[in-house]
């Protein structure tokens, strides 16, 4: 048994599946970006990604569901040549389908990536943006140079497009620490990030989401590096946090990968934790019916939601 199973077992708590609320899907691990907090270790030189015949049977499956809303997330998502196409197949199932990208924002304002912004927003896609810190140096020391220079020029696009001010174009930015600690409390994280980048940028934004850096990926290397690895965990084991349980993403959330296998979230995705201890399960051959109540597989990097006030995809939780 693993230590977060253990943990849940003595406090007599089970975490199973809810009704699927939510489709998140990883379109693959290729991005323009190379972040040292990255989980899916994802880059430019980066080979895997969705293909057309993939993404349609993704819609077929999605067709017979009553799911609301579509999580893309990658990598850059946008970088996959079927992107514009995905969204469109969603939209074109019922208009009131959810589309959220999540968004490095660089990838905005990159060669044959000019005109994406006018396309999300046409098609009304809610944008959760990857954005630290409020300084540069902070910015450009998790996500490379010049990327905070390029995330306020891809913000302030946004920005005249109606994102942030138009209630049909929700922007949302997300941070993440910058080293091996805990987020501070989101709500007033969320002030100061409005405050700064009005005052010094003019830019605006609908809310803040704090999430906590998981050990595994890119950032378990960055911290094995600097033997802080155990002391993470443990400082994720000691703050864990049981009323966290009924808010944790996996509940609602069915993840997938790039080759539409299926798994409790993103985290074990990368960590190829799949359903059926091992072997593969991809979404077009799963019940949707079948998925409430499903036991959700679980290790130790599971401590790294549950650890203070939470971290789910849309931030804290409690």
């Amino acid at each position: 048994m693993n230590r977060f199973a253990q943990t849940l077992a003595e406090r007599s708590l089970s975490l199973r599946r809810g009704c699927p609320e939510i489709l998140q899907v990883n379109v693959g691990k290729l991005c323009n970006l190379t972040c040292v907090h990255c989980h899916v270790n994802a880059g430019p030189k980066r080979k895997e990604i969705m293909t057309r015949e993939t993404v349609d049977r993704i819609i077929n499956w999605l067709a017979k569901t009553d799911i609301p809303i579509v999580d893309l997330t990658g990598g850059a998502p946008e970088m996959i040549p079927d992107f514009r196409r995905f969204i469109e197949r969603v939209k074109d199932l019922t208009p009131s389908r959810h589309v959220i990208d999540r968004c490095n924002l660089t990838i905005l304002l990159e060669h044959g990536y000019e005109h994406l912004a006018r396309f999300l927003a046409e098609k009304k896609v809610e944008i959760i943006a990857s954005m630290p810190c409020y300084s540069a140096a902070n910015v450009d020391a998790q996500r490379g140079d010049g990327v905070f220079e390029g995330s306020i020029a891809a913000l302030r696009l946004l920005n005249s497009l109606g994102y942030g001010t138009d209630p049909e174009l929700p922007l949302h930015l997300v941070y993440n620490p910058v080293g091996a600690f805990l987020p501070p409390s989101q709500d007033e994280l969320e002030n100061d990030y409005k405050r700064e980048l009005q005052k010094h940028f003019g830019i605006v934004f609908n809310r803040l989401f704090t999430l906590s850096n998981l050990p595994i990926g890119r950032f378990a290397a960055y911290l094995r590096h600097i033997n802080e690895l155990d002391k993470y965990m443990q400082l994720l084991i000691d703050a864990f946090n049981p009323a966290t349980i009924g808010g944790l993403m996996c509940r609602n959330t069915i993840s997938v990968g790039w080759r539409g296998e299926v798994y409790d979230c993103d985290f074990n995705q990368q960590l190829g934790m799949q359903w059926n201890n091992g072997q593969a399960i991809f979404l077009w051959d799963v019940d949707p019916d079948s998925l409430e109540n499903r036991a959700i597989m679980t290790a130790d990097h599971c401590f790294g939601c549950t650890a203070g006030a939470g971290s789910s995809c849309g931030g804290a939780i409690v």
